[in-house]
């Protein structure tokens, strides 16, 4: 399907961006989507961005013509709520959260970054984030284009001028088109390779099990490699015909080529198609997950080999009619429920947000209070609060969407500009850090509660300071104290205190 799409999985949290790879019906009638993860900045640590921004700043400066204009404050700010970490892992999830279709690219060093933010719900990645190991790896599917993978072509040598190239370095010439042999020479030359091929193979035992039939013996004999080695005789033997010609036999016996198809055996074919499932055409993971003791070469030339026979084939109609089997789409109502970040009036008065309680915000709907957080405007046709309850910030109905989408704000809020300790305690509290890209936490917000002391529950904290230290007892709250003890001693203190106020007044 390849299918991105935005998932929703709290209220009050950025959406989910992942990758639909397929679709499924579970046993309840619930349709589940198997998804491919990507990350956001603030869902990585901050070594781990810093890194990415290391990478960022490498690939700019190997570009020989830059010709990105300077990027303001702003641009820089909401670039970074466009950059994506993809990953292996797979989940799935409900069909049900889907809230919105995007597009995710590969990073085009080619284009500029601005046309990123011109495009609305558009992202893009060039770092793979593995979660279980915490690392961060460039994306071996980069697209080679630009200035750095273009060939440097040098200037014509002119006549009589002497060749100061280093000749081991160039390629070499395996065939002349201009050859004195006819194409009818050629293809008699090709015939008789390919029966000293099958000849061969039919001395051969290793051959004689795999190819048991003299027509597949014949059909191995005809392959490229065979082909090969007879174009390559001709040309070492100057196109001598009958000096070719007994080459191909020598004393020993026919040369016997082979290609990778003959040279693995059926345990290593059945690897190699396992972890083709697994990986794709992943080949470096292939090699080191299964396949060490092969060549890189040899895994890319068997893979191309492998998809010219049957087995591939059959393959290919098997998970062609899987595919047919499977949901292709499904029908995703528009989602209309109200969000429990939203703060409405009811009789005139605000109801309860996110646990700030009444009064928290001032005449939202009729544009007083708080202005937004991010725009700043005061007026909205809708508010929602944001960030801690008891720091009473709140979007209008633009920033919040930027927010869900995007991961951030449209600029950086208030509540980002205070000291790094105050900030650093309300981290919990799932304040965004987005100008250093630190991740948020992904707890619940918390309620927010008012303890209302009595005046004798205050009295009692100055009389028994030498019964109960409150600084202990806080840290230690599961430790019972002995209530009788504090009674009888602010009995005792009261009753002191009241006697020395008697005596003071009789006394005067």
């Amino acid at each position: 399907m390849a299918n991105y799409v935005f998932f929703e999985n709290s209220s009050s949290n950025p959406y989910l961006i992942r990758r639909i790879e397929e679709l499924n019906k579970t046993a309840s009638g619930n349709v589940e989507a198997k998804v491919v993860c990507f990350y956001r900045r603030r869902d990585i640590s901050h070594s781990l961005i810093q890194l990415a921004d290391k990478h960022a700043k490498e690939l700019e400066e190997e570009k020989e013509n830059p010709t990105e204009t300077e990027l303001t404050d702003k641009q820089k700010h909401q670039l970074r709520h466009r950059e994506l970490f993809l990953s292996r892992q797979y989940e799935s999830l409900p069909a049900t959260h889907i809230r919105g279709k995007c597009s995710v690219a590969l990073l085009n060093e080619t284009e500029s970054v601005l046309s990123y933010l011109d495009k609305e719900d558009t992202f893009f990645y060039s770092l793979v984030y593995d979660p279980t190991q915490k690392t961060l790896l460039a994306d071996k599917g980069e697209i080679r284009v630009g200035p750095r993978f273009q060939a440097d072509v040098p200037e014509m040598l002119q006549e009589g001028e002497a060749d100061e190239r280093d000749q081991s370095k160039l390629e070499e010439k395996l065939w002349d088109p201009e050859c004195p042999l006819t194409n009818k020479q050629i293809d008699q030359f090709l015939v008789v390779a390919r029966a000293v091929g099958t000849f061969a193979r039919a001395l051969d035992c290793s051959s004689s099990v795999r190819q048991p039939s003299l027509h597949m013996s014949a059909a191995a004999a005809s392959r490229d490699i065979t082909l090969f080695h007879a174009m390559d005789t001709l040309h070492r033997h100057n196109y001598d015909l009958s000096s070719a010609l007994s080459v191909l036999v020598p004393a020993g016996g026919p040369v016997l080529c082979r290609d990778e198809m003959e040279e693995w055996s059926a345990s290593e074919a059945a690897m190699f198609e396992e972890a083709l499932e697994k990986y794709g055409k992943d080949f470096n993971d292939i090699r080191q997950d299964f396949l060490p003791w092969k060549s890189l070469t040899s895994i890319i030339e068997y893979y191309y080999m492998w998809k010219t026979t049957d087995r591939y084939v059959q393959q290919k109609r098997l998970k062609a009619a899987e595919a047919e089997s499977k949901l292709k789409q499904v029908y995703i109502p528009t989602y209309n429920k109200p969000n429990p970040n939203q703060i409405s009036v009811t009789n005139g008065k605000m109801a309860t947000v996110n646990g700030a309680g009444p009064g928290a915000f001032h005449a939202a709907a009729g544009g007083g209070g708080r202005a937004c957080e991010s725009c700043y405007t005061m007026q909205s046709a809708q508010w929602y609060s944001w960030g801690p309850p008891n720091m009473q910030c709140r979007l209008c109905v633009s920033c919040w969407m930027y927010w869900k989408k995007y991961g951030g704000l449209k600029m950086p809020s208030r509540a980002e500009s205070r000291p790094r300790g105050h900030t650093a305690r309300q981290s919990n509290h799932m304040v965004p850090m987005r100008n250093s890209g630190s991740p948020k936490s992904s707890m619940k917000t918390k309620q927010a509660f008012l303890l209302q002391a009595t005046r004798l529950t205050k009295l009692a904290r100055h009389m028994c300071r030498d019964i109960i230290k409150l600084r202990r007892a806080a840290r230690r709250p599961f430790v019972p104290i002995n209530c009788g003890a504090i009674k009888a001693e602010c009995k005792t203190s009261t009753w002191s205190h009241i006697m020395s106020d008697i005596i003071r007044t009789v006394r005067t």
